[in-house]
């Protein structure tokens, strides 16, 4: 609103005036500067420029003090409760106790009392003589681009946030002399004569009829203004924030325009407050308020208010993330490099308050890290859907056997689970309590121990890499990580892996041959005992019950005829259905074909040789990397020619599929392998090469007649599933024929 004679037409725009334009709509319904702002601001900034020449530095004022005091004044003016009690009655006492008794407490804090804020008289005095000139009322000339342009120059030698500061000061001791008088008016003698002169009680009449809507209407544009004002304050903080990015340096051209746009529209919607001001006190019935200006004035700042807001937060984004890198890049340094101990990197990783970080699950208490210190500590890095997960099944035979004997060497590591969740509603946390009552080892108190940048720097991909696959991160006793992911190891080698570093892992392999021990050995008690015994052992698979009924039958006659002792062991397929091949195994045991075991050790069968696979390929992958003279060749020939790598593949080719299979030898001896149908084939021709058998032994005799066979025998394809991990070759070769396989993609739900 602005009051202007009522010879001159209200509610039109003056001819020329194109700042006066309402704000444009973007594609996406945002406010936009108009394009006339730019020649505007251009001036703005030029104004701005030309305090670089100025011989002498302004008076330092105390920007947040005058902010305040500013809106203290502003917030007795703005709120709706002085407009009452104009009859001249007394106010009522205590109206005004909350909002005084803040004032009073503001201003006699110590930087209240002493000094003026350092706000420079005569600056003020300039500012106010522009903002409150009588000629609101006479007409004689209303330009506000002209006067805001005035204070602008008046001010030029402050920063931008000054700038604002300085002209809002100004405009809410104007307001505030008025007001105070008001208030003041009922009690205090002074104020009642000064009042009468002011013509108050005749305002204050109408502020609460005929003015209601037009102070309602200038009160939102003085908000408006203080909520910009604050977020230019804001963004000049930002802008000299030390921790500063490149990204936001490159954005001070652009940022220097919005500030400038901000300001110089602030100061403009100031200018034009004041007018209504004036216009409302002046008590002149020959002059309306023009609606208009003061809409415009609101949906100005408006539509700055968002942009600032936005460059604001693509600012703070900026810092944020150099923090957090810088977070980042110092728990790296702790975490990758060795210690006197490990407890600073334990603080590193669970922190809370002081208070201890770590629960006991075992004795169901709170603990601190120090019961970790000296020791190899596990980290089971997992979500919340564990129980099921073979890494879970691993971890408690782990800690079964560390339970069973504590003081053997091998045992003197402890396992601390960390579950990585996004978000924690109250369901997940009744979720993470119910799982950690069942564990036995040690668990996070409590999910805040673990710090947003931990969690970072557990999900980065060139760190721990964790993506909802649990992985058993180790530390060693000096709180160096010695191994990203030790699950495959123990569970291929258990607690001889000890101290699970990747060192041991290798020299645990250079020491490891393809023998039946590594293949079958925990999955059933008794095969300790039958490899002891020099019996011969066969593994068999398969779903088709009738090649089972034949293959055991076949399989005995051929050692009775052969005089060797053979037990026959089930364990299924990989990834086969439960209730199939439990079905499988009832069958079995009813007609008493071989022995089996349970359905959770033939899926730990399969886990491990997957394991298998991990582990000895990542040994295989260091050799290469070791080796710069090698390229993709030498890596098929290395696997190929490496005969644990291809005794791991050949038992998941067979595991792949649902036909039968069977592997038999003995104790640290060569093993025959072959697909169900050669096998049987094999073995019922036994009087074929029973000579060879009395020659060179069963097995050897076996495998150079399972050659002949397979040679003469049509190809067929064959496939294999392989877990899919960081391990992934770009070429396999069969382990039946040798050729190399075509590569497919499999994606599987569930095993059901």
């Amino acid at each position: 609103m602005a009051l202007v004679p009522q010879s001159k037409t209200p509610n039109t725009i003056p001819r020329g005036a194109d700042y006066y334009r309402p704000p444009l709509l973007s594609r996406n319904g945002r406010r936009q500067f108009e394009t006339d702002d730019s020649s505007l601001i251009s001036q703005v900034l030029f104004i701005d420029e030309s305090h670089d020449d100025r011989p002498y530095d302004p008076t330092p004022i105390s920007l947040k003090h005058v902010l305040k005091a500013a809106e203290v004044i502003l917030s007795h003016v703005n709120t709706p409760d002085i407009h009452f009690n104009v009859s001249g009655s007394t106010i009522p006492e205590g109206a005004y106790e909350d909002t005084l008794q803040e004032t009073m407490e503001h201003f006699a804090s110590p930087s209240s009392r002493h000094g003026s804020y350092g706000v420079p008289t005569s600056v003020f005095i300039a500012i106010s003589g522009k903002l409150f000139t009588k000629k609101w009322l006479t007409g004689e000339d209303d330009n506000k681009q002209k006067i805001a342009m005035g204070i602008l120059y008046a001010v030029h030698q402050y920063d931008w946030q000054e700038k604002v500061v300085l002209v809002l000061g100004t405009f809410a001791v104007k307001n505030g002399e008025l007001w105070l008088v008001a208030q003041l008016y009922t009690t205090y003698a002074l104020a009642k004569e000064i009042g009468k002169l002011e013509q108050l009680p005749e305002l204050l009449e109408r502020a609460e009829t005929d003015l209601k809507s037009k102070f309602e209407a200038y009160n939102n544009l003085v908000k408006a203004v203080l909520r910009v004002t604050k977020l230019i304050i804001r963004l000049q903080e930002i802008r000299h924030d030390p921790d500063s990015t490149p990204e936001l340096e490159s954005t001070t051209n652009s940022t220097d325009f919005h500030i400038a746009t901000a300001v110089y529209w602030t100061i403009w919607s100031l200018v034009v407050s004041a007018s209504h001001f004036v216009g409302i006190t002046s008590m002149d019935p020959d002059y309306n308020i023009e609606t208009w200006e003061l809409s415009f004035s609101i949906q100005k700042l408006e539509t700055i208010q968002s942009d600032l807001e936005e460059t604001i937060n693509s600012l703070n984004d900026a810092i944020q993330r150099k923090k957090d890198d810088e977070a980042l890049a110092a728990i790296a340094d702790i975490l990758e490099n060795p210690h006197v101990d490990n407890i600073k990197p334990l603080k590193v990783l669970f922190f809370k308050d002081d208070q201890p970080a770590l629960y006991d699950c075992y004795r169901k208490r709170r603990v601190n890290i120090g019961m970790l210190k000296g020791k190899v500590v596990i980290l089971f890095l997992t979500d919340l859907d564990i129980l099921h997960e073979k890494e879970y099944m691993i971890v408690q035979q782990m800690y079964m056997e560390k339970r069973h004997e504590p003081l053997k060497p091998e045992s003197q590591y402890e396992i601390v689970w960390v579950p990585i969740v996004d978000s924690w509603t109250e369901d997940k946390y009744e979720q993470f309590e119910s799982i950690r009552n069942a564990m036995e080892w040690y668990s996070i108190y409590l999910p805040s121990v673990v710090s947003p940048t931990v969690i970072r720097y557990i999900r980065k991909e060139d760190k721990w890499n964790f993506v909802n696959k649990p992985l058993l991160v180790v530390m060693d006793p000096q709180g160096k990580i010695v191994h990203n992911n030790a699950v495959h190891m123990m569970c291929v080698f258990g607690s001889i892996a000890f101290p699970f570093n990747k060192t041991r892992e290798e020299l645990l392999w250079e020491e490891e041959t393809w023998r039946l021990e590594l293949v079958a050995d925990p999955i059933d008690d008794n095969i300790l005992s039958w490899i002891t015994e020099r019996k011969h052992l066969c593994l068999y698979g398969g779903e088709d019950i009738n090649w089972i009924r034949n293959f055991t039958k076949v399989a005995r006659s051929a050692a009775w005829e052969a005089g060797i002792q053979l037990e026959l062991l089930y364990v299924g397929n990989n990834k086969a259905k439960e209730r199939a091949v439990k079905n499988i195994m009832r069958i079995i045991q009813d007609e008493n074909l071989s022995h089996t075991i349970e359905w959770h050790l033939i899926s730990f069968f399969w886990t491990r040789l997957e394991s298998m696979w991990e582990s000895k390929g990542h040994q295989l992958q260091n050799k290469l990397k070791k080796s710069s003279e090698l390229g993709s060749t030498d890596s098929v020939a290395m696997k190929k020619d490496d005969a644990i790598m291809q005794g791991i593949i050949s038992m998941l080719s067979f595991g792949s599929s649902d036909h039968g299979w069977a592997v038999i030898g003995t104790c640290s001896a060569e093993m025959s392998k072959a697909n169900g149908e050669l096998m049987l084939k094999s073995l019922r021709e036994f009087n074929v090469w029973k000579t060879r058998h009395i020659e060179i032994g069963f097995t050897a005799a076996l495998n150079e007649y399972l050659a002949g066979v397979s040679k003469q025998a049509p190809h067929h394809c064959s496939s294999l599933t392989l877990p899919v991990t960081g391990l992934m070759p770009e070429t396999v070769a069969c382990a039946e024929c040798g050729r190399i396989m075509e590569r497919f993609n499999l994606f599987r739900c569930c095993n059901d």
